[in-house]
């Protein structure tokens, strides 16, 4: 089944749901952008599932990570039961007066993508990292 242009809009805009939420420590808006039964999973051995294990996570993350999240060169194909995406993902910690941004870690995401009667959600998110993770100092 062919996406609509809503439905791309739609996705594009839960890509920038995530990133606001996770980097504004917003653990339930984060939380949020998945299904109820959804996994996270990286290439650094951590893996949550369901909505009470992501947004503990997100917790613990809000108060450790000093970064922004920045996905670009994003592909939506649809899927059976939804769709799937990959795009690339920038770590950037933040400039303050007298200090620079710095770019920390990059990666890709590889996700499945529902949607339900609430819009569009992540199924399953697979995050491969490269480097280090800016945490806070």
């Amino acid at each position: 089944m062919p996406l609509t242009p809503e439905d791309m809009l739609a996705i594009h805009e839960l890509y920038a749901r995530y990133n606001h939420a996770v980097d504004s420590g917003d653990a339930d808006a984060w939380a949020a952008t998945f299904t109820a039964d959804a996994e996270f999973r990286t290439n650094l051995d951590t893996s949550f599932k369901g909505t009470a294990e992501l947004r503990a996570f997100a917790t613990r993350l809000a108060t450790r990570l000093d970064a922004r999240h920045w996905n670009n060169n994003l592909i939506v194909e649809p899927a059976p039961g939804g769709a799937k995406a990959v795009c690339y993902l920038l770590l950037v910690r933040p400039g303050r007066p007298g200090v620079l941004a710095e770019a920390g870690a990059t990666g890709i995401y590889r996700d499945e993508l529902v949607k339900g009667i609430d819009g569009w959600r992540f199924k399953s998110r697979y995050a491969t990292i490269e480097g280090e993770v800016p945490m806070k100092r």
